[in-house]
């Protein structure tokens, strides 16, 4: 990329706006102190949100006591053992995780069947608002198809253009891509793009030639260099779709609340086509919005960041956001991976308010298309959302914020709480099968004393706790039947309640599967290993069942030895741990199954799974559909070296965009050197294209003597 502290004049292809080289440097900015507060609105006032607050978490810890209560009951009135101790502290931990979860999902009903989730003086229909503010959008991409990417900006661009306040937006695309062939395919489709919607002056492009940081690092580096041009950035992933309607009512709403550094909002999930990604889809929609609308009821101000589909008041960012390095080698130490939630904490701590509003609809993106997908996807955020023991202690920051860490770190732990919980279980039976009991023990009793466990107490504490676990998707489920375009777009109440129950129970028996996965993950982390950054998978092709197999048969395997366990030390135990020995030694053909896109959509067929957005697809999604179905990106050959060869105008702006060549004194980047000499010794095209490395491919194309020397080999 050029340096944008050059004159335009300098360089033949500019891929930044001018007007973004401000001498102000943004990271100095500061917001006035006079703003403190002023992101609450009227309807959230200190005292109610004290209120809200101590009624969700008081509510939670009064239910986590009365089921601990009630499991003490269960157990033997002998004494206390060891592992009845440890049993007893694991169900308070899980269960509370689960008790906070019903809370807020109730005062989430409740919110939603009021018709709240609004806030900041947001409205849903009515005439837009004029802007008068600048907005960039930002989309950061690490690897990702470029035809994809582009489908959806030239879906956002067009939708933001029938707002008739386009001249409001930019849209800029922060490219992490290290893989060559993709890199050159993204500066193609970009320039195709800008001329498709004569979007010369709105969309930009650049590519980071030194990863640092990952996500955070490339949103970082455009603030710190552009930043200053612009109020407010909305941030996306590479599967992010927002109408423009959306976009403007957000970005006024942040012109109307001076106070307020971010408003996040709540995407949808849509595209799914395999059975996994459609019940997530489902799962999202029907049961995500109460979940949503709790956590905003009684957050407030203090609310939570998800990293994408948010618009961020870009002097909130720039003045209370960067990031340390977490001190200590990865997994723990270094850049932080889960950057989302500690950048709301950082801004809050500053005085900006954090809202949730999730009654704001047109936010959209896709789920990953299997259970192994997500497996990749979450041993990433399994190993940020861990990072953040070490940013607890972080003074000044809110109790809340705390809380949602905390909340973070839990999400991953209860897995092998879980798993631990299950195999004290079996432990207490094996004890009590093997253990000799005392009948009269030290004291002399007329009658001797009968160990035991009150089947009754347990049944009610079964009872109770399924209660808790389901019943938010039982008041999802009312709520989609008080929603009259809900329930028709999820296929009428007889359908959709079937869909509730297809998705309870396949969820029930994935879940022990994603329970091994997660404790796995927080093995590897806690041994020292980094998860390092890998490409997520967004289109729906299959996983040959023989790397199913390889993946999942140790599932299967502790699935078969946990039963086997269960039945030697009780029948008894063996059936009431069936629901979770089901799930791991089916591991194999319901991973395959759920992973089927024939599958997926058969399910759609029968009118299940449905959700409103594919049953009435709003506008932007249908012009996302279309620009998929086009793909006018430019067809090019798919290794980068012979696609520049290919197109001189390609190759023009490619060049421009390079960095500045390497100066005297300045770091030696290794395999650009390396590269440059195999091109230098290659005696023709094919040649170079079996010498070089992926990473000394994208050296030499980093390097305008590389782009040089590519373009004169010969072919053969």
């Amino acid at each position: 990329m050029p340096d944008m502290n050059t004159g335009a004049s300098e360089r033949p292809f500019e891929a930044l706006p001018p007007e973004a080289r401000l001498d102000m440097p943004v990271q100095n900015l500061q917001k006035p102190a006079s703003m403190e507060g002023r992101g609450r609105t009227p309807a959230t006032s200190p005292s109610s949100i004290v209120l809200r607050r101590l009624s969700v978490i008081g509510s939670a810890l009064a239910l986590t006591a009365y089921g601990a209560w009630r499991t003490h009951m269960v157990m033997d009135e002998a004494g206390v053992s060891a592992l009845g101790v440890i049993m007893l502290v694991l169900f308070i931990a899980l269960f509370m995780w689960i008790a906070l979860a019903f809370t807020s999902s109730v005062a989430g009903f409740c919110s939603l069947v009021t018709h709240g989730g609004l806030g900041l003086g947001i409205s849903r229909t009515g005439p837009l608002p004029r802007l008068t503010r600048r907005t960039a959008l930002l989309l950061p991409t690490y690897n990702e198809p470029p035809h994809r990417v582009m489908a959806g900006l030239r879906a956002i661009y067009s939708s933001l253009e029938e707002t008739g306040q386009l001249g409001s937006f930019d849209l800029f695309i922060l490219s992490d891509t290290t893989n060559p062939d993709v890199w050159v395919k993204e500066e193609a489709a970009f320039l195709a793009l800008r001329e498709q919607v004569g979007g010369h002056e709105r969309i930009f492009y650049r590519r980071r030639h030194n990863n640092v940081e990952r996500k955070a690092g490339n949103v970082g580096e455009w603030v710190r260099r552009f930043g200053a041009a612009y109020d407010h950035m909305v941030t996306l992933d590479a599967d992010s779709v927002m109408s423009g309607q959306t976009l403007v009512r957000m970005a006024d709403a942040m012109e109307r609340n001076p106070g307020v550094g971010l408003i996040q909002t709540l995407p949808v999930i849509v595209g799914g086509t395999t059975l996994f990604a459609r019940l997530q889809q489902f799962a999202g929609r029907v049961y995500g919005p109460i979940i949503a609308y709790g956590i905003a009821w009684w957050h407030g101000s203090e609310g939570n960041y998800w990293g994408h589909n948010a618009i961020i008041r870009t002097r909130a960012f720039a003045s209370q956001a960067g990031l340390p390095h977490v001190p200590g080698k990865p997994p723990f130490g270094g850049h932080i991976l889960s950057h989302d939630f500690v950048e709301a904490a950082l801004m809050r701590r500053g005085g900006w308010a954090i809202h949730m509003i999730p009654a704001l609809d047109g936010s959209y993106e896709e789920s990953p298309p299997s259970l192994t997908d997500v497996a990749i996807r979450d041993r990433r955020w399994c190993q940020g959302n861990l990072q953040h023991v070490k940013v607890l202690p972080t003074k000044g920051l809110h109790w809340v914020s705390r809380m949602h860490m905390v909340v973070g770190i839990g999400a991953y732990v209860t897995s092998p709480l879980w798993l631990v919980f299950l195999l004290t279980g079996i432990l207490i039976s094996l004890q009590a099968h093997f253990q000799r009991p005392e009948y009269f023990g030290d004291t002399k009793l007329l009658y001797p004393h009968w160990p035991h466990v009150d089947p009754v107490q347990a049944k009610y504490v079964f009872i109770g706790t399924m209660v808790v676990l389901l019943a938010p998707k039982l008041l999802a489920y009312i709520a989609l039947l008080l929603d009259p375009e809900a329930r028709r777009g999820s296929g009428g109440p007889v359908r959709a309640a079937v869909s509730v129950l297809v998705e309870t129970l396949i969820g029930g028996l994935i879940a022990p599967i994603a329970m091994l996965i997660q404790t796995s993950g927080v093995i590897s982390i806690l041994s020292g290993h980094d998860s390092g950054w890998n490409t997520q998978r967004r289109d729906d092709g299959g996983i040959p069942f023989m790397e199913v197999v390889r993946q999942y048969a140790r599932f299967t395997l502790f699935g078969l030895v946990l039963g086997a366990g269960a039945w030697v030390v009780s029948p008894s135990l063996f059936f009431w741990m069936t629901p979770v020995l089901l799930g791991l030694v089916f591991s194999i053909p319901l991973v395959a199954f759920t992973s089927s896109r024939n599958v997926g959509l058969g399910f759609r067929r029968a009118g299940l799974l449905l959700v409103p957005e594919e049953t009435r697809t709003p506008d932007v999604l249908q012009k996302l559909e279309q620009e998929e179905a086009q793909d006018q990106t430019p067809t090019l050959p798919d290794d980068a070296l012979r696609a520049l060869r290919a197109d001189p105008a390609l190759c023009q702006a490619h060049i421009a965009m390079l960095p500045a060549e390497r100066r005297a004194g300045d770091p030696i980047n290794a395999d650009q050197l390396v590269g440059l000499v195999k091109l230098a010794e290659a005696p023709t095209l094919p040649d170079a294209e079996r010498r070089l490395t992926v990473k000394e491919k994208a050296a030499v194309l980093g390097s305008r003597k590389g782009v040089d020397l590519i373009l004169h080999l010969p072919e053969s």
